[in-house]
């Protein structure tokens, strides 16, 4: 008989592998446990039984018994056996057998348990390896080979896992001043691995919950008003910025789904992006240019909307070097994290405090870096639009230069009037729409992306030459790019928003025309698609002249707002047919079926009494071709035909502009 098992032979059952999927409910890791235990006690019961029996065995042996030859060797060691088993006290023998069923039972427990995902059951067969040799032969510390993936979720850490890669460290990191580095959304081994560049710290977050979607961050509406609820914001999960200290550096890991539809509405990728501009404002070490260093890695470019090309020094693979303006980057993040709140105060109180905040920071050297703007291309159909915008601007006070880009489907006489109205004309070379058909109306919108070329501006404010100024728009100086009213969805529209110039991001934007699909085949879908993160001025900076819910209660809320003295909105957008483009008399959009979303009399009359306060000489030209008096009448004989029941088409016309005389060419 061999001799007795060594007491660490108990453990030899556990050299087997047992693999817990990450997602494993506690249940199921609590059955596992108690079947390991089950296990343990069973087999050590039964080697402790059998080397009693062996000790006692061989304590009644003769020696002779070595001298008998090898073939019955085996035979005698065999009998010994069955007699050790026989004569196993009949406790333990009930003891044993009460853990073997034990075990049956366990066992098929676990097997009708719910467990968490096919791919569980799929590998079942590798979750249990052992194998007699290895139980019986390798040493006691090699047969504790336990392995459980235990991956639990972090009730308040977050560091995704990053993929390995050859050159973990970029080489320009080597020529950068080192000092303490923070390491945002980075796995700790990976820090380790920057320990020989400096004093690594990683920062620790919770990650933003699943459920949170880009459209509660950026909802189509929000009770601007206050007539029912105060509207707030979801809140994202942020670190304890007083609990590190100075940092000289900061490295952050992107999330980055492309090219999944909708990568960058990511709320995960946002998250990071704001941790890293709120550590950069609180703990970056500045510069004495008021700078702070900060290293993304990422196969897409990190937001232009906080960290913009211009503060880009060095891109290496998918590493990419900013030194970002603290400045900037603590006004960015002090507004709200979406368009769920507005950026820019509705009420009285808080537009006073705003306004205070402006007169105190205002100067000539400032104003001068500051403009309104607006385009024409293509055809000269918005010169009057243009003029009367001009008009506007000038009669709300503003100091702000005026500049018109323009291109040379704009006449010389043209120019004349418009630079009389007030702006400073510039020339440019029209841009055009590549996905865009040819001769369509959306052909050369892309032309707007010329505002980026403004570089002697530090910002500048668009304004769409369909729209009127009634109150002064200064303030809007005041806030970062983009801000604007929301259109629909999750969306801002392009009519009046704040952009900072820079020869850098126009030649991102470009670049992109040809890989971005516009949702609205023009410049607003595309600039949507790319700058992502904007923030919401209230409705009536940029007052829609629409009515698209279709009801009385809508009309005469929006007619109130169009036609109250004094002024209670910023200024109006003119959608459809444009007040020039129609009979001063009523607003044409009346008689086209299609058009009739857009129609106000109030909205109409307003723009009037603009157009009647300028001067002769810019009035002109706001005639009437040939052409549109031709359709104006055509499309009265079909609204009389299709028997509208407002009755517009009834209305006698007076407009004087409808004569030979005074139609223009």
């Amino acid at each position: 008989m061999p001799g007795p098992l060594p007491s660490s032979c108990c453990y030899s059952f556990l050299s087997f592998s047992i693999e817990i999927p990450s997602d494993a409910n506690a249940e199921l890791r609590f059955l596992v446990d108690v079947i390991k235990a089950v296990l343990f006690r069973f087999i050590c019961l039964i080697r402790k039984e059998i080397s009693k029996q062996g000790n006692h065995t061989r304590s009644y042996s003769s020696p002779l018994n070595s001298g008998i030859a090898d073939n019955t060797t085996h035979g005698m060691q065999g009998l010994s056996v069955q007699k050790m088993l026989k004569t196993m006290p009949s406790k333990a023998l009930i003891t044993i057998t009460n853990f073997v069923f034990l075990t049956v039972f366990l066992l098929v427990y676990a097997t009708i348990l719910p467990h968490p995902s096919s791919d569980y059951f799929e590998n079942a067969g590798s979750l249990v390896r052992c194998s007699l040799g290895e139980c019986h032969h390798k040493k006691a510390e090699k047969n504790f080979k336990m392995k459980a993936v235990l991956e639990e979720p972090q009730a308040n850490l977050h560091g995704e896992k990053n993929k390995r890669v050859n050159n973990v460290v970029p080489s320009f990191f080597g020529e950068m001043r080192k000092g303490r580095i923070g390491m945002v959304n980075m796995e700790e081994d990976f820090v380790s691995e920057w320990n020989t560049h400096g004093e690594t710290t990683r920062v620790y977050f919770q990650r933003v919950s699943q459920f949170l979607n880009w459209t509660n961050l950026f909802p189509e509406w929000i009770d601007e008003e206050e007539e029912n609820d105060v509207p707030s914001c979801p809140e994202i999960p942020m670190p304890e910025y007083s609990e590190y200290g100075s940092m000289d550096i900061i490295v952050a890991k992107l999330p980055c789904r492309y090219p999944e539809k909708g990568w960058k509405r990511d709320v995960f990728r946002l998250q990071v992006h704001l941790i890293v501009a709120n550590l950069a404002t609180k703990n970056g070490k500045r510069d004495w240019r008021g700078k702070t260093r900060v290293v993304f890695w990422s196969k897409c470019r990190p937001m232009m909307e906080l960290f913009p090309c211009d503060n880009l020094v060095k891109r290496e693979g998918e590493w990419w070097y900013y030194e970002a303006e603290i400045k900037k980057l603590e006004h960015k993040v002090s507004l709200p994290v979406g368009s769920c709140k507005l950026a820019l105060p509705l009420w009285e109180q808080g537009r006073k405090e705003l306004e205070k905040s402006e007169k105190k920071v205002e100067s000539r050297v400032r104003m001068k870096r500051e403009a309104y703007a607006t385009v024409l291309h293509s055809s000269e159909a918005y010169v009057c639009g243009a003029i009367t915008l001009a008009q506007t601007l000038l009669q709300t006070g503003t100091k702000r230069h005026l500049i018109l880009l323009v291109d040379k489907s704009i006449s010389v006489p043209k120019h004349q009037a418009l630079s009389e109205a007030g702006w400073k004309i510039r020339m440019m070379t029209r841009i055009r729409n590549p996905r865009a058909e040819k001769g369509s109306y959306n052909e050369y919108n892309y032309s707007k992306l010329r505002l980026w070329q403004l570089t002697d501006y530090d910002k500048v404010v668009f304004i769409d030459s369909d729209i009127i100024v009634l109150r002064n728009l200064d303030i809007l100086f005041r806030l970062p790019q983009i801000s604007a009213t929301g259109n629909d969805q999750s969306v801002f529209n392009s009519g009046i928003m704040v952009i900072e110039p820079s020869n850098c991001t126009f030649g991102v934007l470009m670049r992109l025309r040809d890989v971005i699909v516009s949702y609205n085949g023009g410049d607003q879908g595309f600039l949507n698609e790319v700058l992502v993160w904007w923030h919401r001025l209230p409705r009536r900076v940029n007052l829609l002249k629409n009515f698209w819910a279709n009801t009385s209660a809508e009309a005469r809320e929006k007619n109130a707002l169009f036609g109250a003295e004094p002024a209670e909105v910023y200024a109006i957008h003119y959608l459809g047919w444009k007040p020039w483009h129609c009979y001063r008399d009523y607003d044409c959009n009346w008689d086209t079926q299609e058009q009739r979303v857009y129609a106000s009399d109030v909205a109409h009359r307003r723009w009037w009494k603009v157009h009647d306060a300028m001067k002769h000489g810019l009035q002109r030209l706001c005639g009437l071709t040939k052409r549109r008096r031709t359709e104006l009448k055509r499309e009265r004989r079909k609204a009389r035909k299709m028997g509208f029941s407002d009755g517009h088409w009834k209305i006698n016309i007076t407009d004087p502009r409808r004569f030979p005389p005074l139609l223009i060419h």
